[in-house]
């Protein structure tokens, strides 16, 4: 998630990446603390049944109390500019991306899954301090830079406008700034994409009884309801022209004119907007007003999709089971790997669902692939779940893999130019990333 001020400003220069270390998921103990280590300076990590985490010099004993590891599992060593990862024997084996791997190179982005515990390896700033609200937690780089500033934004008067792909976490975001702001009036959110287009204003505003055909009694409004509070608008970009010109009256003057009325009311309101659509386009093809889209982007925060934030995939599922009641939970092996490579198209909304239905279905036994939704284990037309079952690659399809890799990163995820640089029909390109399980949205 990244702050964009309506003012622009000199860009803060940009942090030093260092490698870093994530636990992704615990599968024996969802809800346990995850961590990140900070892989600078460090020459060698020892993975091994135990807890905590040791440095000696340039050693890093990492304990993980998962009884299906190995008392001596792995180790992560540096060569050269580069980290690699080798077995040492262990009896359940250590995967790389869902492979059996012996002793390989890590690439940023590689999953490592050891036990029943899966790591992230990639390069990220070093942790900032603690975040000023639960819902904010996260280990995301790019969440994390806007962690620190929320409390400053949530104190403003100013507005906000969140974005994001649909079921991103725009409401538990404004929420949060709510109660940041600790404004003693009430959270108000409206759906404006919900409310019937001929209903809007008199929703939001108010309306004089005898105003329109209905008006059998005057009522308020939301915008009046939420004073002393916030109004979190979300979809703004569903509000009609005129809706738009009477919202801006709001924000000019702080006051509202119901439908139907003559004389307007004073509101001490906090506006907080949310849209999965670019506002800067609607501005340029006339379908929302440029002065509202001025008054209300003091501040822009930029939600990913969950599909850029793995860091995060653990956090969300800890925090989803217990509002669930799934406190006792646990997962087996192939079900945190299905977690694990799925995409979450719908984001951190689709996860919610998953999870509430995995532990209706499960009960007291440990969530298993067949308490997750057909599209989570993503069935091929043979009936098998690719991906879930660990494989041994050979040494021409490491290759191949990662070879495959560099070239989407260098060409956006863009299939016709791969298929170029390697001679090769698109056809082709499409069969090695759905072999080695790879995702064209992770590179775009």
């Amino acid at each position: 998630m990244s702050l964009t001020p309506a003012i622009p400003r000199s860009p803060a220069p940009r942090e030093r990446e260092l490698p870093h270390l994530f636990e992704l998921l615990d599968c024996g103990a969802p809800l346990r603390r995850l961590a990140r280590h900070c892989l600078a300076g460090v020459d060698e990590v020892i993975f091994c049944r135990g807890e905590g985490a040791v440095r000696e010099g340039g050693v890093l004993r990492l304990g993980i109390a998962d009884r299906w590891m190995s008392a001596a599992h792995a180790r992560l060593y540096r060569e050269g500019g580069a980290f690699r990862i080798a077995d040492c024997g262990s009896t359940n084996g250590t995967l790389l991306n869902g492979a059996l791997v012996g002793d390989e190179e890590l690439r940023p982005g590689d999953r490592l899954e050891m036990g029943r515990t899966h790591f992230l390896f990639r390069h990220a700033p070093l942790a900032s301090r603690s975040c000023p609200h639960p819902a904010l937690a996260t280990h995301s780089p790019e969440l994390a830079a806007t962690v620190l500033p929320a409390a400053a934004i949530a104190r403003s008067l100013l507005p906000v406008i969140v974005t994001g792909e649909t079921g991103t976490g725009k409401e538990v975001v404004a929420r949060a700034l709510h109660e940041l702001s600790e404004r003693r009036g009430p959270f108000v959110a409206v759906n404006c994409a919900a409310i019937a287009p001929t209903l809007l204003e008199s929703e939001l505003f108010g309306h004089r009884r005898g105003a329109f055909t209905g008006a059998i009694e005057s009522r308020q409004g939301l915008v009046r309801a939420a004073d002393g509070g916030t109004l979190f608008l979300d979809e703004i970009g569903d509000l009609s022209l005129p809706a738009q010109a009477a919202l801006l009256r709001v924000l000019q003057e702080s006051e509202v004119l119901a439908v139907g009325a003559t004389e307007p009311v004073r509101v001490d309101v906090r506006v907080l907007a949310a849209t999965h659509c670019d506002l800067e386009e609607a501005v340029a093809t006339g379908r929302f007003r440029a002065d509202l889209y001025a008054r209300l982007a003091a501040f822009t925060l930029r939600l990913p999709p969950l599909r850029r934030r793995l860091e995060d995939l653990g956090l969300l599922i800890a925090a989803l089971l217990r509002k669930h009641g799934g406190e006792r939970a646990t997962l087996t092996a192939e079900a945190g790997r299905a977690l694990m490579r799925y995409r979450w198209a719908l984001n951190i909304r689709e996860l919610g669902q998953c999870i509430a239905s995995a532990l209706v279905l499960a009960g007291e036994a440990p969530i298993d692939v067949v308490h997750l939704p057909l599209r989570v284990l993503q069935t091929g037309p043979s009936g098998a779940v690719p991906g879930l079952q660990p494989r041994v690659l050979s040494a021409a399809e490491v290759d191949r893999r990662r070879q495959m890799e560099t070239l989407l990163r260098e060409h956006g995820g863009n299939v016709a130019a791969v298929a170029r640089a390697l001679g090769k029909a698109r056809m082709q390109v499409h069969r090695w990333v759905k072999r080695y399980d790879l995702s064209l949205a992770d590179y775009r």
